[in-house]
C-alpha cells in the first residue's frame, strides 16, 4: 500500500483530519483531534496504528510485518510494514480498528453529536 492510497483511505473515514504536528517527517491522521495513525514520510513503508493491547500481541505473533511501534506506547501501538507480507485489506482493517479504538474513548456527548463516527466497523484479521 503506497502513501497516497493510505492517505486517501484514512481521509475517507468520517471526521478525519491530517496534520504534521511532529514536523515534516510525520503525517498524522486524527479523529476529533485524537491521533489514530502516524505515517513516517522519510520511511514511508511503516504506519503506526493504535490497537487493543491483547489483540496487538496476537497480531505481532501472527504477522512478521507487525511489531511494536517505535516511539509510541508499545502496549497500545503497532507498527505495520506497508511493503511485504501484509495485504492491503489487512492494513485497512487495522486502520479501521485503530479509528474505532479512538472513537470508543471519546465522550458519549461527542459520539452522539457525530453519529457518522460509529459507522466505521472493523473485523478481526486473525
Amino acid at each position: 500500500m503506497d502513501i497516497e492510497s493510505l492517505r486517501e483511505f484514512c481521509l475517507s473515514l468520517p471526521h478525519v483530519t491530517e496534520d504534521m504536528a511532529f514536523g515534516e517527517d510525520y503525517l498524522l491522521f486524527r479523529v476529533c483531534d485524537k491521533i489514530f495513525a502516524c505515517c513516517g514520510l522519510t520511511r514511508q513503508n511503516y504506519l503506526a496504528v493504535k490497537c487493543n493491547p491483547e489483540y496487538a500481541i496476537e497480531l505481532r505473533e501472527h504477522f512478521s510485518g507487525i511489531e511494536p511501534a517505535w516511539h509510541w506506547n508499545k502496549k497500545y501501538w503497532n507498527q505495520l510494514s506497508l511493503t511485504g507480507e501484509l495485504r492491503e485489506e489487512v492494513i485497512k482493517e487495522l486502520i479501521r480498528h485503530s479509528y474505532a479504538q479512538i472513537v470508543a474513548k471519546l465522550p458519549s456527548k461527542i459520539r452522539l453529536a457525530m453519529p457518522a463516527l460509529l459507522s466505521v466497523t472493523h473485523t478481526r484479521v486473525i
